[in-house]
């Protein structure tokens, strides 16, 4: 899966404008063939989430010279990420945080596989601390993104303090939003 398809397009799908910085806007990740694919939106064009969308947030184009919200310690993110091995009921919690040390380069995609059981399994290297990890690949549960997207925000975010929030909707079908946090930046997100 290309993760880096998932990067802000800084311009707006409906229109095509580009998005100009400090602009509020709206981005969907949605299934695409065998991956994902995001799709941004200015304001003006926003219609609400298509058909389809895993799920969808507003956010807004970072300024050239803004200050990035301080985020969790890859560190911290790392030793998360490893106490959940087994706990098999957080197996979707531990998927996510994956998906981010990919994102952020602590981890590296070296091979798939898949087990007895036929589930994919991630095999992942880690070269700060010499360990290979294998992770299921699982869906989160729809009944379980409100409450993934809460843990996620409070551990990407839990420490700043700009007084400034997100609004991350879940697909149709989930709870209505929630004040979590800062707001994403596109340069932080997983």
């Amino acid at each position: 899966m290309d993760y880096d398809a998932l990067r802000c397009t800084r311009r707006c799908a409906r229109t095509g404008r580009d998005l100009a910085p400090g602009e509020e806007f709206f981005s969907v990740v949605l299934e695409q063939g065998t991956g994902l694919a995001r799709m941004d939106f200015s304001r003006e064009a926003w219609q609400g989430p298509p058909e389809g969308a895993l799920g969808w947030w507003r956010t807004q184009v970072p300024l050239p010279d803004g200050k990035r919200p301080q985020l969790a310690p890859n560190d911290l993110m790392l030793e998360m990420f490893e106490g959940l091995e087994r706990q098999s009921d957080r197996a979707d919690y531990r998927y996510l945080l994956a998906l981010l040390l990919l994102r952020r380069r602590v981890l590296r995609l070296e091979e798939q596989e898949h087990d007895a059981l036929g589930r994919e399994i991630l095999v992942l290297y880690c070269p700060r601390r010499d360990a290979t990890y294998r992770v299921v690949v699982v869906a989160p549960d729809p009944a379980r993104i409100e409450v993934l997207q809460d843990e996620l925000a409070r551990l990407l975010f839990g420490g700043v303090e700009d007084g400034r929030d997100v609004r991350v909707e879940p697909a149709a079908g989930c709870h209505a939003a929630r004040e979590i946090g800062p707001p994403l930046r596109d340069e932080h997100k997983a």
